[in-house]
């Protein structure tokens, strides 16, 4: 009952015609084919007069179709030369970063990075032609010499979610960013002008596209987002993007003449040391106390590599190179707060500014959070409040260069 030889079958356009009304209700039907299987009983339903005519229009297709392909039938007797149409069939892949042109040790330590990250509102299904909606992008300027030397961070004018995944992409942006898909009170920015202002961040004098590093989990989505991007905006792209963990193998290569474990190198990047740095998120995930941030992820990324391979190359370690600790003038650690739950802490915040409230004593403030679940901790974990048990969540959090004297529990 499908569409045969280019024909298509009264029960084709029925299905077609049906194909709105089934994705309001939710159903996973992107095109008619989804929605074929779902339309039996109605097809049932109809009169044989309802059925006519919908026979009556796939005839009517079918010749019009008939007499369009005999009016563009070649002439045989003088052929077109067959160079006239070419298809050229795209073909992806993603370049190696053991390429990289070093000839000594001071050229690695002056070689400049990018490295980016793109977030969306979830990943949608392979039969959608979305396949992601991309909300965030942040991007970092880094050299072994000198650190982060600039940073770059917009929150993107997503595209509208396909029909009846609307739930799908609000609740994958909840348990990871929390960027709302609609709503949001910050200022978003088109396709075209984050690519052009990318471009120039990158390429200040107008050069071509620089390397750009990610995370390899993340090359498929963030190298989807840059060419639907480049698509809908009518840019030409030719972004090279390589994946940082080839990178960090590559500079141990060039020192020891030997190759760590990739597991190994994941497991550096892994590392969640800086999550509550300051300085570290954008405005926005700093002040409501949301750990996912795209321009976190990429400077997580400069911070890790400076870390472990500052000291290899001979480079001494500055504020650019690592976050400075939170201290006051005598040297002493600051204590401070972060919420770990959000979305309660965002809502808590917008009821305070409706209301125009005072800020609430520490007497008050323990009537929303209970004593239990409160700590203040140093600024590795920039004194979280758990809602979890207090132990089996702290021991989660519990990192490299921490000590008992670090914690106090209220």
């Amino acid at each position: 009952m499908s569409c045969s030889r280019g024909f298509p079958s009264p029960y084709y356009l029925f299905a077609r015609d049906q194909l709105p009304k089934l994705q309001q209700r939710g159903l996973p039907v992107a095109r008619v084919a989804d929605a074929i299987p779902h339309c039996a009983k109605d097809w049932a339903l109809l009169t044989e007069e309802e059925k006519m005519a919908y026979n009556e229009r796939a005839q009517k297709w079918k010749k019009k179709k008939s007499q369009k392909t005999k009016k563009e039938m070649p002439n045989l007797d003088h052929p077109a030369p067959g160079c006239l149409t070419t298809v050229v069939h795209r073909v992806t892949s993603f370049p190696d970063a053991s390429a990289m042109p070093w000839k000594n040790d001071q050229a690695v330590v002056a070689d400049i990075f990018y490295f980016l990250n793109i977030y969306s509102h979830g990943k949608l299904p392979s039969h959608c032609d979305q396949r992601f909606l991309p909300c965030e992008i942040g991007c970092v300027k880094y050299s072994l010499q000198d650190g982060i030397m600039a940073d770059f961070h917009h929150f993107i004018d997503a595209e509208v979610p396909p029909r009846g995944f609307r739930y799908h992409c609000q609740t994958a942006s909840d348990a990871t960013h929390k960027i709302p898909i609609s709503g949001f009170h910050l200022s978003r920015t088109c396709y075209p002008v984050v690519l052009r202002e990318l471009l120039e961040f990158s390429q200040p004098d107008g050069g071509g596209w620089p390397r750009f590093f990610c995370r390899s989990d993340d090359r498929f989505r963030i190298t989807w987002c840059l060419e639907r991007m480049a698509s809908v905006a009518g840019i030409e792209s030719h972004l090279e993007l390589l994946t940082v963990e080839d990178l960090v193998i590559k500079l141990y290569q060039k020192k020891y003449q030997k190759e760590p474990s990739k597991t190994w190198v994941c497991r550096e990047l892994d590392a969640v040391l800086w999550d509550f740095s300051s300085n570290t998120r954008c405005k926005w995930h700093e002040e409501n106390g949301i750990l996912f941030c795209a321009l976190a992820s990429c400077k997580k990324i400069a911070y890790c590599i400076s870390k472990s391979l500052a000291g290899v190359y001979g480079v001494p370690l500055t504020a650019t190179h690592l976050p400075l600790q939170d201290c006051d003038s005598s040297g002493n650690r600051n204590i401070n707060r972060v919420i770990l739950d959000a979305g309660r802490f965002q809502k808590m915040k917008a009821e305070s500014s409706r209301y125009d409230r005072y800020t609430v004593s520490p007497s008050q403030d323990q009537e929303h959070v209970p004593s239990s679940c409160e700590f203040e901790i140093s600024p590795f974990i920039k004194g979280k409040v758990f809602k979890l048990n207090p132990i089996a969540a702290f021991s989660n959090f519990w990192i490299e260069n921490m000590s008992v004297s670090d914690v106090k529990v209220i």
